[in-house]
């Protein structure tokens, strides 16, 4: 490996943030899944993960929470071409099949092609299943850049393999709780529904969620595993005095120790990323995010894993997504040393 000095410009070698680091020698992998099969508005989430590579090179690896932080080993796990090509076939019978049910149309023809994008979501599951397990045999911690936000499914499965008992902190403008949206098994719709079927789920914490139907808001309410900070809630106690630094208190001490992150770029203000498949009026400001993520990671809890979902292939989302991606590494890595510390000592 050549010498790497973090001050210089970043040179694009195909991994994020142009680091050196091979899988190898890597403590987090970087996940790339192009998959926007189910989208059920605005499609574009599968060219993110190139795009934010691309962006990724013109982060300065400076961070103040964490000293050194470019020689956090973080690895790019190899690109599927293959997965990207069925992406492109899926998608458009999706789009087919979406256009029909806005108008009501109902057929057994229907039904077959539903039944085939319902395959295609479970085989790219298994993908992401395999890529994730491999990961964690490696005892290296996985990470989705995605595609739309069914895609961390397969790493959850994985992890609940590995984990007696998990929680997800979940931002979002959706609450992501349909059963099967549009027909899709998988849809970006439905995989917090999907989550909570994995019986090592014990805490489902949401944030800034926004945008949900009847169904939802009743399974929200039923379920004692979720907890939900509705953004309209959160917004109207600032009105009243109540800090952002409070609520995140709140919401922190909501978690288990063992916490996966799941991010959907929607959960923050539409201005952030304008261009995602279904964004939302309302939400967390980048700032709020970032000192949320911070308080996670300097909890005393652990981040098992994470996703960044959502995000469009426009140029401006993307160079936003590699920022906020890089502070999820980064607290990744605090939150794991912090971890390691305290058994340290123990």
């Amino acid at each position: 490996m050549t010498l790497f000095n973090p001050n210089d410009i970043g040179q694009p070698n195909g991994h994020y943030f142009a680091l050196p680091y091979s899988l190898d020698e890597a403590m987090l992998a970087l996940i790339s899944v192009p998959w926007d099969v189910t989208t059920s508005f605005r499609p574009g989430t599968a060219g993110a993960p190139q795009s934010i590579i691309g962006a990724s090179a013109q982060v300065d690896l400076f961070d103040e929470d964490v000293a050194e932080a470019w020689t956090i080993k973080i690895g790019t796990a190899p690109f599927s071409a293959r997965l990207e090509e069925e992406n492109r076939k899926y998608r458009a019978i999706a789009e087919k099949i979406i256009a029909a049910l806005a108008q009501g149309i109902v057929s057994d023809k229907l039904t077959d092609k539903t039944a085939k994008i319902n395959t295609a979501c479970e085989a790219m599951n298994q993908y992401v299943y395999r890529e994730a397990r491999n990961q964690l045999a490696a005892q290296r911690i996985p990470a989705i850049v995605g595609g739309e936000h069914s895609v961390p499914f397969g790493l959850l499965r994985a992890l609940s393999e590995q984990y007696e008992a998990f929680g997800i902190l979940h931002i979002d403008a959706h609450a992501d709780l349909r059963k099967a949206y549009e027909g899709f098994t998988y849809s970006h719709a439905s995989i917090m529904y999907n989550a909570l079927q994995l019986p090592a789920l014990q805490r489902l914490t949401q944030v800034a969620v926004r945008d949900y139907c009847h169904d939802e808001s009743l399974l929200m309410q039923n379920d004692k595993r979720i907890i939900t900070f509705l953004d309209s809630h959160w917004q109207e106690e600032a009105f009243h005095g109540k800090t952002w630094a409070a609520h995140t208190d709140e919401i922190v001490q909501s978690l288990p120790h063992h916490v996966y992150i799941s991010f959907d770029i929607d959960g923050l203000t539409p201005d952030c990323c304008p261009n995602t498949g279904t964004p939302v009026p309302g939400g967390l400001s980048y700032p709020q995010a970032v000192y949320l993520l911070k308080q996670v990671a300097q909890s005393g809890r652990r981040i098992i894993g994470f996703d960044l979902c959502e995000t469009s292939a426009n140029a401006n989302d993307a160079n936003l997504a590699a920022r906020l991606l890089y502070k999820l590494c980064c607290y990744t890595y605090l939150a794991n040393r912090n971890h390691t510390k305290e058994n340290n000592n123990n």
